[in-house]
């Protein structure tokens, strides 16, 4: 059964093609800089290697792009759109409707458009990449797989805002979070890694979109972001956690309207608005010039990161492991250096020279005698997807 996943981010376009239930790779690639002049798009199977830039408008775009290349006759993997039975979507925002992987359907397709101005940088992207899915691969089951359900354990005590209760049971204002799918793979993998059921450890997810899970006991017990992707740590273009206070002073002394409030906070925050650049890469390059903002915008990040370690890390009532993920948290040693910095208290001690050894493998990074483990776990969202979606579709 060959079973392609479709993982839409902000900004980026992930994709696997899976023989199940072997889960052999028979294709993988990215798409990243969605809606730039000089996007970069990756596919790689095991006869061939694409790599080049191009403007890719968005992620409608980027994704006939991906069939194109699957269907290629050189280079392509499938000699058919009907070679694919089963079509996996990572979709962001399931709300109160969806706690489990689901076929899709139109009604399942309207409540991702209704759930849209909950998480507007993906919701959309993740229905776009549905319709188009539906229009190449039409014999294909199409299966979403929802970021909001590994976060349905988090206890009312965490989920629940002080605000008037009515809230809550009429009209469901909590906290959902996301990047679950994410947090479910590293977690298990780590837990798998420190041989420990019962455990206590902090997920790290850093890419352009950036969250923390507390787990306890493989179960997420807290989370950085809440109703809405926008809040907790500082990401690439949205400015996580700030005074709620802000927006009625934009709107109020300001004159900014709604709309463009939103957009501020969603699009031009972050990273970006510290920067003037949402990709790290561009950021680490040009602190190393000595660029003051870029200098400061880094330490600002880690630094929001550690106030979540040691809060969750109270939450948790101690501490086994803290596990980086996703692009920043695989790849940068500098991001990973920072965050772990002064952090002895809480038995964290970072080896430098495994920090800064590339990997594409688990791994532990952390001084021999450290109290707690600091493990590197590359994320495969793809295939934890694709296992949820062929158990659906068998039973």
């Amino acid at each position: 059964m060959q079973v392609l996943i479709l993982n839409s981010g902000s900004s980026s376009l992930k994709f696997q093609l899976f023989s199940m239930p072997q889960e052999t790779i028979l294709c993988s690639g990215i798409i990243e800089r969605i809606g730039m002049d000089d996007a970069l798009f990756k596919f790689k199977t095991e006869k061939n290697s694409i790599e080049f830039e191009s403007k890719i408008l968005n992620h409608k775009a980027g994704l006939k792009l991906v069939a194109e290349h699957l269907l290629d006759k050189n280079t392509g993997i499938i000699k058919a759109p009907e070679d694919i039975a089963i079509v996996g979507h990572r979709v962001v925002h399931g709300g109160i409707y969806f706690s489990n992987t689901t076929e899709i359907t139109q009604e399942v397709k309207d409540k991702i458009k209704e759930l849209s101005s909950l998480a507007p940088l993906h919701n959309p992207a993740n229905l776009e990449g549905i319709e188009v899915a539906e229009d190449i691969f039409p014999t294909a089951k199409q299966v979403a797989v929802f970021d909001t359900a590994f976060l349905q354990s988090i206890p009312e005590v965490a989920y629940k805002y002080a605000i008037p209760n009515e809230f809550l049971t009429k009209h469901h204002i909590r906290v959902y979070g996301f990047h679950g799918t994410s947090h479910k793979y590293v977690s298990e993998k780590a837990i798998d890694f420190l041989g420990k059921k019962e455990s206590k450890i902090i997920t790290i997810h850093l890419g352009n979109g950036c969250s923390m899970t507390a787990v306890k006991n493989g179960k997420s017990v807290d989370h950085s972001m809440g109703f809405s992707p926008l809040g907790g740590l500082i990401m690439g273009t949205r400015s996580g956690d700030i005074d709620p206070a802000l927006t009625f002073y934009l709107a109020e002394k300001l004159n900014y309207d709604l709309n463009d409030i939103n957009t501020m906070l969603l699009k031009k925050s972050g990273m970006l608005g510290l920067t003037g650049f949402s990709d790290l890469r561009d950021i680490e390059s040009e602190a190393a010039k000595g660029n003051k903002d870029c200098i400061l915008a880094l330490q600002m990040n880690a630094y929001r990161i550690k106030k979540y370690i040691g809060s969750y890390a109270a939450i948790l009532n101690g501490l086994d492991a803290i596990v980086f993920t996703a692009g920043i948290g695989e790849n940068s040693n500098y991001m990973r250096q920072l965050i772990c910095e002064d952090l002895n208290f809480l038995g964290i001690q970072l080896d430098m020279d495994k920090n800064n050894k590339r990997s594409k493998d688990i791994r532990a990074i952390n001084k021999e005698g450290s109290k707690t483990k600091i493990l590197v776990v590359p994320t495969n969202e793809e295939l934890e997807i694709a296992k949820q979606a062929v158990d659906l579709i068998k039973n």
